[in-house]
């Protein structure tokens, strides 16, 4: 079954002459699949390639303006997928806009290019950004409507989102095509670009943080129980981060000596994935990590819909040193607004001193029967 994703509607509105459209995110999250279907009901003469076909990475990392133009002068799209294997490949996409200036381009990759490539610096003011994440409750509604959610939520929750994994009828066939991804494809942005050779202690950090969602992470701990310095915790933190495996929130305040600013918490992307880390598949009502996912489920589909909708929000956690806190404080257009995640439908009491210190602030209790609208 195909999954309508939402950027189906938007890549047109994306696809201006001279600029390029930066696809990333996530391994496995559909990026391929989602152009192939695009370009299926494409107009316009079109070319495609991978950043791993060795002649078309020559002939980018040439950085020859009349080779470039001269392979390319005919099209009038672009399409460069997996473009993160090609060494130096903004310089070489900003040679191919300046040069033929009527020519769109897509460049899809499964990680942040920054870790190797610098697209960003050479394309400055010649690229628009999409990230597709696996897929979200707003696409879901969009094409099943919203009884599909309610009644796959379980499913959803401890499977998690990616698209091959929804197709997948059996839970033994989910469960082994999570382990596989897991082990198969979930590092190899950060083996290959970072040539980190051992992926125990990566592995070994991530498991440590699937176990921590919702709370503080302290980096000592970290260090003292992967055995590895705390400078090397902080960028294997960074590396997942930037490969969208993992999505850092700090602490918000405006009190300084009130409130806990100093430590960061984490979650994942894909709840499948968080499961796979610990290998617990279990049923909801034989876990005793249910709030966990929740928590983790409900922030990772608010990001997901708020960068389709294009609501742009900076998100902190916010607590205070006599143990008041808020699981999600999202900033936007200079409104503060507060969420509680519980899976019991009791709704949370209001913290007395975000009520005192932030008397414009909202606060709201996201639970089974009114998280629709939240995340969609």
């Amino acid at each position: 079954m195909w999954y309508q994703r939402y950027y189906q509607k938007t890549i047109p509105d994306n696809l201006t002459p001279g600029k390029v459209f930066v696809l990333y995110g996530l391994r496995r999250s559909g990026k391929t699949s989602l152009i192939q279907k695009f370009l299926s009901s494409y107009s316009g003469r079109y070319f495609m390639g991978t950043g791993e076909d060795m002649t078309l990475a020559e002939i980018f990392q040439s950085q020859s303006v009349q080779r470039i133009k001269s392979s390319f002068e005919s099209y009038n799209l672009v399409v460069i997928d997996e473009a993160q294997h090609i060494a130096e490949i903004g310089l070489g996409l900003k040679l191919l806009v300046d040069h033929l200036p009527d020519i769109k381009v897509i460049a899809s990759g499964s990680s942040s290019f920054d870790l190797s490539n610098k697209l960003g610096e050479p394309l400055t003011g010649r690229q628009r950004i999409g990230i597709l994440y696996p897929i979200s409750m707003l696409e879901i509604k969009d094409q099943f409507g919203p009884m599909e959610i309610i009644q796959r939520l379980e499913e959803f929750m401890i499977f998690g989102t990616f698209p091959e994994v929804l197709n997948l009828k059996g839970e033994t066939e989910k469960i082994e095509h999570l382990i596989s991804l897991r082990d198969s494809y979930l590092l190899k942005d950060l083996l290959m670009l970072e040539n980190i050779r051992n992926s125990s202690k990566l592995n070994a950090l991530l498991k440590l943080l699937a176990f921590q969602i919702g709370r503080e992470v302290s980096l000592n701990e970290l260090s003292n129980s992967l055995g590895i310095a705390k400078s090397t915790v902080e960028r294997y933190l960074d590396l997942l981060e930037k490969v969208f495996i993992i999505k850092k929130v700090g602490g918000f305040s405006r009190n300084l000596r009130k409130e806990v600013i100093k430590t960061n918490r984490y979650y994942f992307y894909d709840n499948g994935i968080r499961n796979a880390l610990i290998n617990n598949f279990n049923h909801l009502d034989s876990r005793d990590d249910v709030g966990m996912l929740w928590e983790n489920f409900m922030f990772a589909e608010r990001l997901k819909r708020n960068t389709y909708l294009r609501h742009f929000a900076n998100y902190y956690f916010w607590r205070t040193y006599d143990r008041q806190e808020i699981d999600l404080v999202e900033e936007s257009g200079g409104q503060l607004c507060g969420y509680e995640f519980k899976w019991g439908e009791k709704p949370s009491r209001t913290p007395k001193d975000w009520i005192e210190t932030y008397a414009n602030a909202s606060f709201e209790t996201i639970h089974r029967t009114n998280f629709l609208e939240f995340v969609t």
